[in-house]
């Protein structure tokens, strides 16, 4: 016997089967699963269409990975390494700065009691340019006596006289030989027989005569090196300050090369940073162990230029302290 649950006409399965279709399409856009298909689809489509779209930039053939460091970084370094053994590899990771070292050695010091007749030697066959000054071409070009400079007579200089007692003073950076014209009197005064050169080609800079109107010109020839020698003349200090006529590059090296190391230098030329940089390496090859070397304008409107930044680096770079007096940083041996 049939069951007659089961014996429904035909218009009532038809029905039948469209409300399950229903409640099944219904229940499917209401689950979880469905958004969760439709995402995966979403995201498969995405991924097919960007793979076969054209790459509108052609990438760059070099590789810029090519420009860096081949040596290992830091964080390659082994964890278990101690503090002392990191602080080492650290030390020996090569860097720029390493670039910047002067390694040049210098020739054998020079006794100081000849350092003047080397120079008079090397620079002026052996005949001071004092005698016989001035010459009759410049004579009337020439003022009297015109001494001037900037912080030239600042508290430092008889500081570090008095402190060093130097027998050998380099300057570089002269002008007029403000700084070492009150240098001469300081150790004069002091009883000291110092010798004092003065490292400048007396060429000033473009544009300087327009503030110094009285340095006269001959035949395109600035008369500065003939004012700073009229000054040392006035201040009857031709036994002691010596000018060194050229440019502070050739004047130091040439120095390093004749074995004149000073007891005191004084750095005073170009104050941007590549210059008194350039400066200070330089000089200190030739400073005497024990020695000081010091220079204007750590704190004035020229540090801005980079002079107090070419210091501090050097400071840095070699594990010197840097001491200030007034204007002036100070650096010992």
């Amino acid at each position: 016997m049939k069951d007659e649950r089961h014996s429904l006409p035909p218009h009532q399965h038809q029905y039948s089967y469209k409300h399950s279709s229903r409640l099944f399409l219904f229940k499917l856009f209401n689950s979880t699963v469905f958004y969760v298909l439709l995402l995966l689809l979403s995201y498969l489509l995405g991924y097919l269409s960007a793979v076969t779209r054209p790459i509108v930039q052609q990438l760059p053939t070099r590789p810029i990975v090519q420009q860096l460091p081949t040596r290992p970084i830091v964080q390659q370094l082994p964890s278990s390494q101690s503090s002392a053994t990191t602080k080492a590899i650290f030390q020996s990771l090569p860097t720029q700065l390493d670039n910047l070292h002067v390694t040049t050695v210098c020739a054998k010091q020079l006794p100081s009691e000849l350092v003047r007749e080397t120079i008079l030697d090397k620079v002026y066959d052996g005949t001071s340019p004092f005698i016989n000054f001035p010459p009759a071409h410049v004579a009337t070009l020439l003022r009297g006596k015109s001494i001037k400079g900037w912080g030239s007579n600042g508290a430092v200089f008889e500081h570090l006289v008095k402190k060093m007692k130097p027998k050998v003073i380099i300057e570089v950076g002269t002008f007029l030989g403000a700084s070492a014209l009150h240098m001469a009197q300081l150790t004069h005064k002091l009883g000291l027989d110092s010798v004092i050169l003065c490292i400048d080609d007396f060429r000033g800079w473009p544009g300087f005569r327009d503030r110094f109107k009285f340095i006269k010109m001959v035949n395109g020839d600035v008369l500065l090196l003939y004012q700073f020698m009229q000054n040392v003349v006035a201040m009857n200090a031709t036994e002691t300050v010596l000018p060194v006529p050229f440019s502070s590059g050739s004047g130091l090296q040439k120095l390093c090369e004749w074995g004149v190391l000073g007891d005191m230098i004084e750095i005073d030329a170009g104050h941007d940073f590549n210059s008194a940089w350039a400066d200070i390496n330089r000089a200190y090859r030739i400073l005497r162990p024990g020695g000081v070397i010091f220079g204007h304008d750590y704190f004035s409107a020229a540090d801005n230029r980079g002079v107090r930044r070419a210091v501090n680096l050097f400071g840095q770079l070699n594990g010197l302290k840097i001491q200030t007096d007034g204007q002036h940083w100070v650096i010992y041996s």
